[in-house]
């Protein structure tokens, strides 16, 4: 049985959130969560009660537990945003959950903020934005994709820390064991996705997937057929 229902998810008009996502618990369980770079935020609702969770980047994968019933949506920001308040280093596989100002907000900052939803989860941003609550470093994206600015590798080094709580070794790892597991997923051999994905051997390829996304190439392979057995 699938763990959640009435899944769906958008694009964001916000220029710092990378995607929404809102979906309900089908029944109680746990999975496998991979590692994360972007922070999130999550609001659970639960039982008539709601909590507003700020996730910090998460550096290898984990199990999660769900309870049935429960109504989740996850705000991913892109990469580079961040709560200049809450150093990010500090929030390094850290969850988070803000304190309750009314039945239907959360105090964040000294501030108290109406949850938001689905649809107006950009107006929300924008007004973390607007409030210096949230903000965003253009230097990791310019780092990320080789076009580093006129700044002395020190200076760069921090702001990128500063930014993300991550490496750029590290960031570019987590990036390769994604691409290896679309590769995976999308028919690539085990030995072709090492080539392809640039890793030493197999047995990098095996450590680097185990910790990073949870599964091994074998078992991303035998997830892949049972998918296509069931079509």
């Amino acid at each position: 049985m699938d763990l959640f229902s009435d899944y769906r998810e958008r694009r964001s008009d916000s220029p710092l959130v990378e995607r929404v996502q809102q979906a309900r618990v089908a029944s109680t369980g746990s999975t496998i969560r991979p590692a994360e770079v972007h922070w999130h935020m999550v609001l659970a609702r639960y039982r008539g009660e709601a909590r507003l969770v700020l996730a910090g980047p998460l550096t290898s994968s984990g199990v999660v537990s769900v309870p049935e019933g429960a109504e989740l949506l996850w705000i991913k920001l892109k990469l580079g945003a961040f709560m200049p308040h809450l150093p990010a280093r500090h929030m390094l596989d850290t969850e988070t959950t803000l304190p309750g100002a009314a039945s239907n907000s959360f105090w964040l900052y000294g501030s108290a903020w109406q949850f938001p939803d689905y649809e107006n989860v950009d107006t929300f941003v924008n007004r973390l934005v607007a409030e210096e609550v949230l903000a965003h470093d253009p230097l990791v994206n310019d780092v990320l994709q080789d076009r580093p600015p006129e700044l002395s590798v020190r200076t760069i080094r921090h702001r990128f820390l500063r930014a993300t709580g991550l490496t750029q070794g590290q960031i570019r790892q987590f990036g390769r064991a994604q691409q290896a597991a679309g590769l995976l997923q999308q028919g690539a051999t085990i030995l072709d996705t090492v080539d392809e994905a640039g890793y030493y051997d197999q047995p990098h390829l095996t450590r680097s997937l185990r910790h990073w996304i949870g599964h091994t190439p074998a078992q991303i392979l035998s997830a892949r057929a049972m998918a296509e057995i069931a079509v």
